[in-house]
């Protein structure tokens, strides 16, 4: 194959999943645009380098795997600073009916899970994927994608709840 069909394959590709990996990316990191740009960014760069490879068995799987992976070595990296939670929106809102100050105890409960319980309440609820396709992302089985989206739903209900408990003044 020539350069240029390779590169021309590979902008085709990145133009139709950029977006999708920059939007999983930012809420992996509950909004931390930065690092979900170097996320991308690594992901991006990997499909590129094995390009001739994946191209035909999908690249959009891979380069998934590739972005939760560069998230999870990023949390396990010693000295690494928390996320700063800030009010810029994750992408813009369809309807004036959300209310900024759930977007952001949402986010901060996402902060206060475990990376991988992260990851797979990502992947399920907000990119739409079941389990056999989450437990290749992820690299495990499905049970503990099983496993571990409900410990994850679990920890997110008590987080929300210490949270409006919070607010309201009650323990």
């Amino acid at each position: 194959m020539r350069g240029g069909d390779r590169e021309a394959e590979f902008r085709e590709y990145l133009l139709a999943d950029r977006t999708r990996l920059m939007r999983t990316a930012l809420l992996l990191t509950a909004g931390d645009v930065h690092t979900a740009e170097d996320l991308v960014q690594t992901a991006c760069t990997r499909v590129y380098v094995h390009w001739h490879r994946i191209k035909h068995e999908g690249a959009g799987p891979y380069a998934h795997r590739i972005l939760v992976n560069a998230f999870l070595d990023e949390r396990r990296r010693a000295g690494r600073h928390p996320e700063v939670v800030t009010a810029e929106t994750l992408e813009p809102r369809l309807s004036d009916e959300v209310d900024p100050a759930d977007t952001l105890a949402v986010r901060g409960a996402l902060l206060d899970l475990a990376p991988r319980q992260r990851a797979v309440l990502v992947l399920r609820y907000f990119q739409d994927l079941d389990v056999a396709s989450c437990a290749r992302i992820l690299d495990c089985t499905e049970g503990t994608v099983k496993s571990q989206t409900a410990k994850a739903l679990k920890r997110l209900k008590e987080l929300m709840t210490e949270g409006t408990d919070r607010t309201t003044g009650s323990s």
